[in-house]
């Protein structure tokens, strides 16, 4: 492997020459949102919720970095904030770096037995995710969030964990403004 330089427009997050574009409509995100119904009603539709730009595609393996960018398209479903799936690490002992760049959004953080712990991300925000926590990333704003990601390659993703139980807290907006509520779904 050589050392190499990435262009990543830091306006919208698009990297020119991603390895990977994945986008994340309603659909791949079924039954995450907490109220059913609004997600229902809202499935006809199949918004794109967000897309993740993939910079490198170095090998998986210890002493590898990865880092890409999120932007998270604004809107809700019912009251809720759209945001990212979430996941841990599956080598829990990886820790992750996010740099907002864009927008406005919160990281939302979890611990297994459910402490959560919040973020405020806006342009220049850098968040340390530590080892051990899951997190998902919530668009609170009214235009794109977008945020950039660094973490190693071996981290992998853990997402049916956060499938399995949820978050233990939702954002939804109340009087305007981004509540934090328990999650009526979420299992300990």
């Amino acid at each position: 492997m050589t050392p190499f330089t990435t262009m990543i427009n830091l306006t919208n997050g698009v990297i020119p020459n991603a390895v990977v574009v994945q986008k994340r409509y309603l659909k791949d995100m079924e039954g995450l949102f907490a109220d059913s119904r609004a997600e229902d009603a809202e499935m006809i539709n199949n918004p794109l919720l967000y897309e993740v730009h993939e910079a490198t595609n170095n090998p998986m393996e210890e002493g590898q970095l990865r880092y890409s960018t999120t932007t998270i398209y604004p809107g809700k479903v019912g009251g809720e904030y759209y945001f990212t799936r979430g996941h841990y690490h599956e080598i829990g002992n990886r820790a992750e770096l996010y740099m907002g760049l864009a927008g406005e959004g919160y990281l939302l953080l979890m611990t297994p037995d459910g402490e959560i712990n919040v973020q405020h991300m806006t342009p220049g925000a850098m968040s340390y995710i530590p080892p051990f926590w899951a997190h998902r990333t919530i668009n609170i704003g009214k235009e794109n969030f977008v945020f950039f990601s660094c973490y190693p390659s071996d981290a992998g993703y853990d997402y049916e964990s956060i499938v399995d139980k949820g978050f233990a807290q939702i954002v939804v907006e109340q009087d305007g403004k981004p509540t934090l509520l328990p999650n009526p779904k979420w299992t300990k």
